[in-house]
């Protein structure tokens, strides 16, 4: 519910985005040659969500196991921070989604699948391949928001029949009302930080949250 809420904070946020893509996607199916950056970014948060859905799938067991395990946590956070640290020494960040390959959309989908391990940040880990690949910070951080839509989407899905374990279903809407205020905000913030070339520096957080976490369990 907590990730609902997000999901909804993502809509909203990238919702001209959304739009033109949808506008241009069915543009292209009644044969009008339009819109191709947008149907090409379409199909690269398509390809990308595959690697995703597969590990999610196949290794959703492992994966759980993994939350009850905080030290795995805490050394998931310092790799995490490693990740971000990084991207402050990768080359030129020049590609538009007219340069993106299909790789590149790949690769960053295979980071996503990973980050389900908790202590990997999802946003943090796609943006930071992105980054890797040479996408320019804008397309970097607007796929990797762009790409959680499916992934949420179907971990909401696939989730959704347990609803009725919970004990109260309110306090779960107010969770995820919170998280959709807070999404909306935390989007707003961190785009700005991508556009800067500063995302490297949530490294400094990371570090000493994992780093407590291995001393303390």
């Amino acid at each position: 519910m907590l990730h609902f809420g997000t999901l909804l904070a993502v809509l909203v946020y990238f919702r001209t985005d959304l739009w033109e893509m949808i506008r241009c996607v069915g543009l292209r199916l009644k044969g009008k040659r339009e819109g191709e950056k947008e149907v090409k970014l379409f199909l690269w948060i398509i390809l990308a969500t595959l690697p995703t859905g597969l590990m999610g799938i196949l290794f959703k067991d492992w994966f759980e196991s993994l939350f009850s395990k905080p030290k795995t946590v805490g050394i998931m956070l310092l790799v995490t921070g490693l990740i971000l640290w990084l991207t402050r020494w990768n080359g030129k960040q020049e590609k538009t989604i007219k340069e993106m390959r299909w790789f590149d959309a790949l690769l960053i989908g295979v980071a996503q699948g990973i980050a389900i391990i908790p202590g990997i940040s999802r946003s943090g880990a796609t943006i930071s391949v992105g980054l890797f690949c040479g996408l320019n910070r804008e397309l970097a951080g607007r796929f990797s928001f762009l790409l959680s839509i499916p992934a949420i989407l179907g971990a909401t899905l696939l989730e959704i029949h347990n609803l009725d374990s919970l004990a109260k279903l309110d306090t779960a809407m107010i969770g995820a009302a919170v998280a959709f205020v807070t999404g909306i905000l935390s989007l707003t913030l961190l785009m700005k930080i991508i556009r800067m070339g500063k995302i490297s520096n949530f490294a400094y957080y990371c570090w000493p949250i994992g780093a407590i976490m291995i001393i303390l369990t």
